[in-house]
């Protein structure tokens, strides 16, 4: 007998999966595509949607065919808009949000909508060109005015992907609530900017919403979609006993507060945070630094001077010892970016002759990355904290000196290193799970694995 499944629909920018998950949320099948890109109408390189669309459509029934299929769901990357037409029929390619903003089409709007600060700081949405979607939409109104006139109905990339199959239009919260210049925190609806300027999207509801579809001819059931990043909180929403911080690290580290309500600041705005929202309609205040990537240039400048491998700092083991020499003389800074991080993300001010090997030298970088990263963290924490507990997902969590150095600089509260595999695709699984399956939501493993601070050596 045909074993019940999930699918789950993951679109990154380079790499889509389909993955499988069954009744005890445990991945059964997975499957990748790598899309080479295409060039929009303006000659910019943009994801092939019509590719995309027909391998979709080419898994499901790959997929019906070896198991029996309950309900799928779709994650992409934000920042994303598909515009229909009375029809329905989309008008446009999908336009990368990394096409840069043509002068003159913002000219005069931030000061229609109380200055740049305030817009900002109301949308919780950094100025960030096309990034925000929301300008995405606006640029098309002036640059595109004929396929503007025909836009009906504006969806983000999810709900697109969602539409494809059951011909519902819909918006949800996740998808409008990042960085889409969009959505007015203050009131928790639209900002009136987009009914002024005749941009149209449906009203948004819940994420565990879904609808009927086709596929193959056999119906199923459909989920509407949501944003990544919220996706990738959904199994500590669940999982959960308390309020938590993730600390979600990579390339990029992303601090996530979803039980921070205090309003974003202009001057936060500044310091690279913005807000999320949750699937509980909720912001999630976040912040980011480009940590990862930080790490690996200058691990790179320490291995060159050293003579090592380029990747040796991966079996450099914690030094407690040396930490805690770190820690009694770090009252007076950090060494690495004593100043600020420079615009090539290298420190070429430290001499590293004075450090007396590599392992001392990155025991001190290290060090000053938590440092860092504490100045972001402290960015998504209120003045009224109720966390106790701190999760580590992704790259940094397999680094035991950064995680017993953030253990230690965080007393107050339980740090954990947490391990779960596809968790952004387990998130859009889950929202729908109880539809799907018609039982209550099996209990979730975290991965967890509690971090000691170097006190307790």
């Amino acid at each position: 007998m045909a074993k019940d499944v999930i699918a789950v629909f993951d679109v990154g920018k380079t790499n889509k999966k389909i993955l499988l998950f069954d009744d005890t949320l445990s991945l059964v099948h997975q499957e990748e595509k790598r899309t080479e890109e295409i060039i929009d109408d303006d000659g910019f390189p943009c994801d092939d949607i019509e590719q995309l669309e027909q391998w979709m459509k080419d898994a499901l029934q790959k997929a019906g065919r070896a198991y029996n299929l309950r309900a799928v769901n779709f994650t992409t990357y934000g920042a994303t808009l598909m515009y229909l037409d009375d029809n329905g029929r989309r008008l446009t390619p999908v336009y990368n949000y990394l096409k840069p903003m043509p002068e003159g089409v913002l000219d005069g709007f931030y000061e229609s909508w109380g200055g740049a600060d305030e817009f900002c700081r109301r949308t919780a949405s950094p100025a960030l060109g096309m990034l925000n979607s929301g300008l995405q939409a606006l640029w098309l109104k002036k640059k595109k005015p004929e396929v503007f006139g025909q836009a009906k109905t504006i969806l983000h990339l999810p709900q697109y992907l969602s539409y494809c199959f059951t011909g519902k239009k819909v918006s949800e919260y996740t998808s409008i609530g990042c960085h889409t210049a969009m959505w007015d925190f203050d009131n928790m609806t639209y900002h009136p900017w987009l009914r002024a300027e005749g941009i149209r999207l449906p009203e948004p509801v819940s994420n565990d919403t879904t609808y009927e579809g086709f596929t193959d001819g056999h119906r199923l059931t459909f989920g509407i979609g949501i944003h990544d990043s919220s996706a990738s909180l959904v199994p500590y929403f669940r999982g959960s006993p308390e309020p938590f911080i993730l600390v979600s690290t990579g390339t990029w580290c992303i601090f996530m507060n979803p039980f921070n309500d205090e309003p974003l600041t202009a001057e936060q705005l500044k310091k690279d945070s913005l807000c999320y929202m949750s699937i509980n309609q909720k912001q999630v205040k976040s912040s980011r630094l480009f940590l990862g990537h930080i790490h690996d240039v200058n691990a790179k400048r320490l291995a060159e001077h050293f003579n090592m491998r380029e990747n040796s700092y991966k079996k450099v083991t914690i030094n407690v010892p040396l930490l805690k020499d770190m820690a009694s003389e770090g009252r007076t800074g950090r060494l690495f970016f004593r100043q600020a991080i420079p615009s090539d993300f290298v420190d070429h001010s430290v001499d590293l002759a004075r450090f007396a090997s590599y392992e001392v030298a990155y025991h001190r970088l290290v060090f000053d990355l938590v440092s860092l990263g504490m100045d972001s963290l402290r960015l998504v924490i209120p003045a009224a904290d109720t966390t106790r507990t701190v999760y580590i997902s992704g790259g940094f969590a397999r680094n035991e000196i950064f995680v017993r150095l953030l253990a230690t600089r965080l007393p107050d509260k339980a740090v954990y290193t947490s391990e779960i595999d596809n968790a952004t695709a387990l998130g859009a699984a889950m929202v729908i799970w109880e539809k799907a399956f018609g039982k209550e939501l099996p209990s979730v493993n975290l991965g967890l694995k509690l971090c000691l601070p170097l006190s307790h050596e």
